[in-house]
C-alpha cells in the first residue's frame, strides 16, 4: 500500500533545504498534530462519550465553554508543556498566557491557539477546527510574557489549522505557500493532499452573518445591497452567499474555491472593534491567504500590519480573494465606517 507524502517526511525535506535548521520547529509540528488527532477523535466521539454540552464555565470573553473548548485546550497544552520546543503558549481559552510549568525546557518559539473554533456547532455536527500561530519567542529559554505574544502578524513563523469535517485535514504555511494534509485513520498520519494551494482571484460568493445586517456599518450595509443586486447591479454579476458560523469550514471553502468572508464592526456593540481575535484567527488566517494569494484586512488596513495591543484584542476580518477584498475597501474609502 502506497501511503503517500506524509507531513512528517514533507516537514523534514522543508528542512533540509535550510542549511542552519536544528530541527526544531519539525518537531513542534509533531508535537501539535499528535494534539490535533487527539481531538479529532474526541470531535468525533462527541455523540458516543460525554463531551457534549456546556463546561459551566465562562472564557476570558465572557463566552460559554464547551466541554470540547475545555478538552481541546488542555490536549493541546499537555502536548506542548513538556517538550522543550515553545517558551509559553497563548489560547483564547485562557486569561493570561500559559506558563512552561518548572522544570521543563523553555525553547525558541510561541504558540497562539484558538483550540476549537466554531464549536457552538458542535452539538449540530457541523464542522469546527482548531487554528494556530507559530512566532519567534523574542526571549528564548526563558518564560514568555504578555509582551512577548503582541506582535504583527507579518511576524509569523508559521500558521494553519485544521478542520474536523467528513475527514480532519490540517492547513499550513511556513511562509513558502499553503499545503493541505488529510489525516488517513488507518495509519495515524497526515497525508499530503494538496501542495500550494491559491485561492482565486475573482469570486461571486460571499459569506456574512445576515442577521446582523441592521448593525452593519454603512459600507457593508452598500457592498451586501449591491451584491444583491448581481449583475444587475454595479458589480455585474450574480452572487451567492454561503455562511456556516466557523470560521475554520467559511475560510476553508474560499481557500478551495474562492470567496470573501467578513465580520465586520457593528453597532449591535458600539464599544467592540469586532468579534474576531487578532492574535488567535485573523492574523493565522490572515497568513494563510496571503500566501495563497489572497488578502486579509479590517475593512481598511492590512491585517499583518496590525500592532497587537492586547492577548485579546478584536478586530474586523474581511478576507479572501484579493479583487473582492480589494473592491471592500474601496466601499470603506467611499461609504465611510459607523
Amino acid at each position: 500500500m502506497d501511503i503517500g507524502t506524509t507531513l512528517t517526511h514533507f516537514l523534514l525535506e522543508e528542512e533540509r533545504k535550510y542549511n542552519d535548521a536544528s530541527g526544531e520547529f519539525t518537531r513542534l509540528m509533531s508535537d501539535l498534530t499528535t494534539a490535533i488527532r487527539a481531538i479529532s477523535s474526541a470531535v468525533n466521539r462527541a455523540g458516543i462519550e460525554d463531551v457534549l454540552g456546556q463546561a459551566g464555565a465562562t472564557n476570558v470573553q465572557g463566552e460559554e465553554q464547551k466541554k470540547l473548548d475545555v478538552l481541546a485546550n488542555t490536549l493541546i497544552l499537555q502536548s506542548m508543556e513538556a517538550m522543550g520546543h515553545v517558551a509559553g503558549l497563548a489560547s483564547e481559552e485562557m486569561d493570561e498566557p500559559y506558563a512552561i510549568p518548572a522544570g521543563y525546557p523553555k525553547g525558541k518559539y510561541l504558540l497562539v491557539f484558538d483550540p476549537l473554533d466554531g464549536s457552538s456547532n458542535i452539538d449540530v455536527n457541523i464542522s469546527v477546527g482548531t487554528i494556530f500561530s507559530i512566532l519567534k519567542a523574542p526571549r528564548p529559554g526563558v518564560d514568555a510574557t504578555v509582551e512577548d505574544f503582541l506582535q504583527a502578524g507579518a511576524e509569523q513563523v508559521a500558521a494553519g489549522y485544521t478542520v474536523y469535517g467528513g475527514c480532519t485535514q490540517l492547513i499550513y504555511s511556513t511562509g513558502n505557500g499553503v499545503h493541505a494534509f488529510t489525516l488517513d485513520p488507518h495509519v495515524g498520519e497526515f497525508v499530503l493532499a494538496n501542495q500550494d494551494l491559491k485561492i482565486p482571484h475573482e469570486t461571486a460568493e460571499y459569506a456574512i452573518n445576515a442577521s446582523n445586517r441592521r448593525f452593519w456599518e454603512p459600507a457593508i450595509q452598500q457592498y451586501v445591497q449591491d451584491c444583491e443586486e448581481g449583475k444587475d447591479g454595479p458589480c455585474g454579476k450574480n452572487f451567492n452567499m454561503r455562511w456556516v458560523g466557523s470560521m475554520v469550514a467559511d475560510f476553508h471553502r474560499i481557500l478551495m474555491r474562492g470567496g470573501v468572508f467578513l465580520y465586520p464592526r457593528d453597532l449591535k456593540k458600539p464599544e467592540q472593534p469586532g468579534k474576531l481575535r487578532l492574535l488567535y484567527e485573523a492574523n493565522p488566517m490572515g497568513f494563510l491567504a496571503e500566501q495563497a494569494g489572497g488578502a486579509c484586512t479590517d475593512g481598511m488596513r492590512r491585517m499583518l500590519d496590525i500592532q497587537p495591543e492586547s492577548l485579546h484584542q478584536r478586530v474586523p476580518v474581511v478576507i479572501g480573494s484579493k479583487e473582492e477584498v480589494d473592491r471592500v475597501r474601496e466601499y470603506y474609502e467611499k461609504y465611510g465606517s459607523a
